[in-house]
């Protein structure tokens, strides 16, 4: 009886293996993907639930620096609304992408609101990259114009205690940090009064709190006569979608000068109408 080659035995056992394998193998799960996808968007609501948690945070007093490498403390941006976003300047595209699009936003709520009537600052999160020279190149690189914004750097400590304040979450990726894209808005006071979210936002999502901030809340010793002007500007500012820009709307004036007249005119008809009857009564 001849027995198979040493060769013909090794190359069954070889198939027979690769077929045992292969069937008793568990297949791969279908939605492998569409799992990772959904633990990544988990996180990310947990993370967007910290930001809308932080609302009405009272911010602590931290010691910043600004581009000129001069002492700076948070409480220094108070007395007016603050716009803070925090980036790191080694970001190739979302950081600059996001921050070139606040500048467009913030030039239409100037127009609207006034030049002086809020601060604006970004806040480099990578403590140890981010100095006064290295945000000054990356506003540079965004067209902005640093005498109108301040664009300021803090120590590891400052960065981790202010981001937890704000809702701001970050973390070392191999593409350098994932974040949360957001822009605080904060009050005179230092307490977070909204989150604006994503890359390209659209306008009224921004300047409209700042415009309640500015324009519907009474401040500290405010004349009364200022206080209606403000009341004024407040109704009178609108947005106009088809060219993405607030504008004074003078109708929306008008008509209620209007009203009021029509209301004061009816208060002075219905008092005669009384005294004319009281007399008619008396005689």
């Amino acid at each position: 009886m001849r027995y198979p080659s040493k060769s013909l035995v090794l190359l069954a056992g070889f198939f027979c293996a690769a077929f045992f394998q292969t069937a008793g193998a568990e297949p791969a799960p279908a939605g492998g993907n569409a799992q990772l996808d959904a633990i990544k968007d988990f996180q990310y609501k947990e993370a967007l639930q910290r930001s809308q948690d932080a609302i009405g945070n009272l911010l602590g007093d931290y010691a910043l620096t600004d581009e000129k490498g001069h002492a700076l403390s948070l409480s220094d941006l108070r007395g007016k609304p603050l716009v803070l976003s925090m980036i790191y300047t080694s970001c190739y595209q979302i950081c600059p992408m996001t921050t070139r699009h606040l500048a467009k936003v913030v030039d239409k709520a100037r127009d609207a609101l006034g030049h002086d009537s809020f601060n604006v600052a970004i806040l480099g999160f990578d403590a140890y990259n981010d100095s006064p020279q290295a945000m000054i190149q990356f506003a540079r690189k965004q067209s902005i114009d640093s005498r109108g914004w301040h664009l300021l750097s803090a120590s590891p400590d400052t960065i981790n205690a202010l981001s937890k304040e704000l809702g701001f979450e970050f973390f070392a990726s191999p593409n350098g940090f994932d974040h949360i894209t957001q822009a605080t808005v904060i009050d005179a006071e230092g307490r977070v009064y909204r989150q604006v979210y994503g890359e390209v936002f659209d306008t009224p999502l921004l300047v409209e709190p700042l415009k309640d901030l500015v324009l519907g809340q009474p401040r500290p010793n405010q004349t009364l006569l200022s206080e209606l002007i403000n009341k004024v500007r407040f109704f009178c500012t609108t947005y106009d979608p088809a060219r993405d820009a607030y504008h004074f709307d003078y109708s929306l004036f008008i008509g209620m000068a209007i009203g009021a007249s029509i209301i004061l005119i009816g208060i002075v008809l219905l008092i005669r109408e009384v005294r004319h009857g009281r007399r008619a009564a008396g005689t």
